[in-house]
């Protein structure tokens, strides 16, 4: 078909508008992150001093009882989102966060300090603020304003376990509640100085959950190699740091006032290291030989640790290889999600993955805790080879995914006419492997090859088919 008009050119950029929502969400996102990994490498050490009477079990159930409440709300907050508004469940989430971090920093015990560690989480305005970021960008430029949200993410958490216990040496853990706390506020501020009032639009799928749906994402055999992948992980990371600081100070005997000496090389090398193989794995497509690989790293860094924790040179090469393992599954995980899960159902897959990934702290916490009040740094680092090994077992299964993309592509009404004819249109397409329109929301939701086909070849065939 010859298109009778062209579309505008900026289609596929980003308006300075949607760049300004992009970065804000980013920033909300990230500080949040930090607020919430930045006691990871300090608070082991902080309540064995604090609270000298308390159990290994209750130390690492403090660390972990944020993912609980996170994981219980998260879906629930982006459903009361689309009834009472973007804003407001933003607000209510930043509130309680800011809540949790005061009566964490005031906490006189350590029952306490799980109060606040459960009100922390219970402020799951994650999925809202992706709703939020929707609602403010075009359906041709999301995946780009989602790609920013995800880098600040990585690299708010990269910046907590350094500065973590930089900030600790210089304020203490209750002074780094104190600014997780003022943190949230300025966020406040700026969800209500800077970003514009939203129009909630019809369910985003790409972004937001289906809970209709939910039985099909939680059926698919690939997506819960995955969610199995971010709960292991994310149990894998809390069980860490309920050991790795205390074997720095007892074992290696080093200051916990130097530790972040330790964390910024690692996290540096770490990220130098993961990136060749995640640039390997996606351009050679050969994702499944790398997510392998990363599962087999961190067996290796585990077993580095279990043997030699009382040498500092071995903690911190273990370390190393454990966080370019990491990093490569914290990067390949959601792009392995979106491959695998239906083109409309991302969003709900996704909202499935991240509670995967919450209650993976929440275990960690307090399996890593109890391991450790009942064999030490042995129990803990075996558990960790035990689990890894199952996770290869698990993972072996996983398909190598097709090189494709989520595009979501907006439609016009004289496409809805006829959904099966558009639909057949749209697979005809060479390039496009999957197609989902969507008759409410006006788009279709695509997996294209981008070799094959292009955003702005697909925009085009818009207008024009519109009136072919």
């Amino acid at each position: 078909m010859q298109a009778k008009a062209k579309p505008p050119i900026d289609d596929l950029a980003m308006r300075p508008d949607e760049k300004r929502a992009a970065v804000l969400m980013a920033a909300l996102y990230a500080s949040r992150m930090l607020g919430m990994f930045m006691i990871l490498p300090t608070f082991a050490l902080f309540a064995q001093g604090e609270f000298p009477q308390a159990s290994a079990f209750m130390i690492g159930l403090t660390m972990g009882i944020y993912g609980l409440s996170q994981a219980m709300l998260q879906l629930p907050f982006g459903m009361w989102s689309d009834r009472f508004g973007r804003k407001p469940l933003i607000a209510i989430g930043l509130v309680l966060f800011a809540l949790g971090s005061v009566l964490c920093a005031l906490a006189p015990t350590l029952e306490w300090m799980i109060v606040g560690r459960a009100l922390q989480g219970a402020g799951a305005i994650s999925a809202v603020l992706m709703a939020l970021l929707a609602d403010l960008t075009r359906e041709t430029v999301r995946l780009r304003a989602m790609s920013l949200v995800g880098i600040s993410i990585g690299f708010s958490f990269t910046v907590s376990l350094v500065l973590g216990p930089a900030l600790d040496a210089l304020f203490g853990v209750r002074g780094i509640f104190w600014l997780t706390a003022l943190m949230a506020l300025i966020g406040l501020v700026v969800l209500y100085t800077l970003i514009p009032d939203p129009k909630i639009k019809p369910l985003s799928r790409d972004v937001q959950a289906d809970t209709s749906s939910l039985g099909v994402v939680l059926k698919d055999k690939g997506l819960l190699r995955l969610n199995f992948g971010i709960f292991a992980l994310h149990l894998l990371l809390t069980a860490l740091f309920i050991v790795v600081p205390l074997a720095l100070v007892q074992s290696a005997g080093l200051d916990a006032m130097h530790h972040w000496e330790v964390y910024l090389p690692v996290m540096l090398l770490s990220f130098a290291l993961m990136t060749p193989l995640i640039i390997y794995g996606e351009k050679k497509a050969k994702l499944r030989p790398i997510f392998l690989l990363s599962i087999l790293l961190l067996t290796f860094s585990e077993m580095l640790l279990w043997v030699g924790h009382a040498h500092l040179w071995v903690v911190v090469l273990g370390l190393v290889i454990f966080f370019t393992g990491f990093n490569v599954m914290e990067a390949s995980l959601p792009s392995l999600i979106a491959k695998f899960s239906p083109a409309h159902l991302k969003g709900t897959a996704s909202g499935v993955y991240a509670t995967s990934q919450f209650l993976g702290a929440f275990v960690g916490g307090v399996v890593g805790g109890t391991l450790l009040g009942w064999g030490g740094f042995d129990a803990v680092f075996s558990a960790a080879v035990l689990l890894t090994i199952v996770w290869l077992v698990i993972a072996w299964g996983m398909i190598n995914p097709d090189s494709v993309s989520s595009f979501v592509l907006p439609l016009t009404p004289a496409h809805i006419e006829n959904l099966a004819l558009t639909q057949q249109a749209l697979m005809a397409i060479d390039g496009v492997r999957e197609a989902w329109v969507d008759a409410v929301g006006l788009r279709a939701y695509l997996k294209i090859d981008k070799t094959k086909v292009t955003e702005d070849a697909l925009i085009h065939w818009v207008t024009a088919s519109e009136h072919a």
